[in-house]
């Protein structure tokens, strides 16, 4: 049987066919565009993701025996908020992840509704990509847009919705909308009056590996597959991506590198850390995690590589960087502003400690090494809750630079492991689909059989005190310069 894995990303929509025995037959990738209506603002079509869903769909099975798909699942970006109206059609472009127009919704939740209390409600303080704060600005900036909204719905869940005609939702992507009660994985009735919603404008919440529904037939006439094929609830991208590199259990971590980057260490205890700065989610096999989200990780490399640069070149451009733990320039990666663990979306990207002889290289390097100290910022908070962590998995487009791999390994004094397969969230959902299949006996089962370590990057003890010395001063810039960013602005 085939199992398809949808990974709805901010830059493309992946889709991947695996067969029954974890082999990946097929990868498709088809792009969409993405707006900056404002500094600061991100939006896309939830119409442009179905439709180059659903051309990535046909592509994806036609050298294959159609009748032999079995089940759909997804991996999606987080945090979004789609709405619709009471004909399930859309009524605005969607806000994303990394929009942070939401600063004054925020400030409400954390200060007059109060950190203490959205973390009893939910396990989370207010970021502004989050869903509850855009809902909250709908409300305040578009009320006539707020009038019309029938249902609220999640990125990766307007396509499930438009495969299989059911509004639902699946717990980890939930655990990102400062709407769910973390602990006890269900809707906070709490919040939901704080935003001036209704449950019933909510969607069905599922566990990642439980089946929502089928496709519908319309889908199936259209796809020339099976009207039985399982349509299964998926998960948010990084905990699509954990699944997909074997993340499962307790103290386990992935680094994605991304357009964002995140670390990802699972649980099977819930926890929350004094400050709020990691996120405490839900994790798709059926536990929990803790994760740190850097809102600008891979993208600081192509925003540096592309717009400054002028090359698509990545690997010309890291080839002469030979000093690593010695470069005297710092970049602070916060394009976007920053979530973890900072919470601050009037940050912005920084370079500091140029000199005449400062190289191309050297600001390269200082790009990449300052989204690994970002990372070592919320793997010293996960330390302090007295998690013990030796190794890591990685993945993301970021993963593909050997380079980058190991200034991460030294960086965070961690061992990398490689996985045969890199393709993070979309492996996730198809294994998803495949467990909720009964193709395997349970997430462990799956990921067990399928993930393989390929090759792992041990750190360097030489190298590791040089960048432990290099972080000692990187993590002194953002407190110095912090107040500069409001008046920048």
């Amino acid at each position: 049987m085939y199992y398809i894995g949808i990974d709805l990303g901010t830059s493309a929509v992946k889709l991947l066919l695996m067969d029954g025995s974890g082999k990946v037959c097929n990868i498709v990738s088809k792009e969409y565009p993405l707006y900056f209506p404002q500094p600061g603002w991100s939006e896309q079509k939830p119409e442009d993701w179905y439709a180059q869903t659903m051309t990535g769909l046909k592509e994806l099975i036609k050298d294959v025996d159609k009748s032999q798909v079995a089940g759909i699942s997804f991996g999606g970006q987080m945090h979004g908020l789609v709405i619709l109206d009471e004909n399930d059609e859309v009524i605005r472009p969607a806000l994303l992840w990394n929009d942070g127009r939401t600063k004054e919704e925020c400030d409400y939740l954390n200060e007059v509704i109060g950190k203490e209390t959205l973390s009893k409600y939910t396990a989370n303080i207010s970021f502004t990509g989050f869903t509850a704060p855009k809902i909250l600005w709908i409300k305040n900036k578009e009320p006539e847009n707020f009038a019309k909204i029938n249902k609220i719905m999640l990125p990766k869940d307007y396509i499930a919705y438009k495969l299989s005609g059911v509004h639902c939702t699946d717990v980890s992507d939930a655990s990102g909308m400062l709407i769910f009660d973390v602990e006890n994985r269900c809707w906070s009735k709490e919040m939901i009056d704080i935003c001036g919603i209704k449950e019933e404008q909510l969607a069905k919440v599922f566990e990642s590996y439980e089946i929502v529904g089928n496709i519908t037939d319309e889908i199936a006439k259209e796809l020339e597959i099976p009207n039985t094929v399982k349509v299964v609830a998926g998960a948010g991208d990084n905990a699509a991506a954990a699944i997909g590199t074997g993340t499962v259990g307790d103290g386990m971590c992935n680094i994605s590198l991304g357009t964002s980057g995140t670390i990802f260490i699972s649980s099977k205890k819930f926890g929350v850390d004094s400050n709020n700065a990691l996120h405490s989610f839900d994790h798709a096999d059926g536990n929990y995690h803790l994760m740190g989200c850097m809102l600008s990780a891979a993208s600081c490399n192509k925003w540096w590589s592309e717009e400054i640069l002028n090359t698509k070149d990545y690997a010309k451009e890291q080839e002469n960087i030979n000093n690593l733990g010695e470069n005297n320039v710092y970049f602070l990666p916060y394009l976007m502003g920053e979530r973890s663990p900072h919470n601050n979306p009037n940050a912005r990207g920084t370079f500091i400690g140029m000199s005449m002889d400062t190289s191309r290289s050297d600001m390269t390097q200082a790009v990449l090494e300052g989204v690994a100290f970002a990372l070592r910022d919320s793997l010293e908070v996960a330390k302090s809750l007295g998690i013990n962590i030796q190794r890591t998995k990685i993945c993301g487009g970021g993963a593909k630079s050997p380079l980058w791999k190991k200034i991460i390994a030294n960086v965070l004094n961690l061992k990398v492991d490689m996985i045969e397969s890199e393709e993070g969230p979309a492996l996730g959902g198809a294994i998803l689909a495949a467990v909720a299949c009964k193709e395997f006996k349970s997430i462990e089962d799956a990921v067990n059989k399928l993930v393989k370590v390929t090759e792992t990057i041990e750190p360097d003890a030489e190298l590791v005190e040089k960048y432990e010395e290099r972080y000692n001063k990187f993590k002194q810039i953002y407190p110095t310069v912090k107040n500069l960013y409001n008046k920048l602005l």
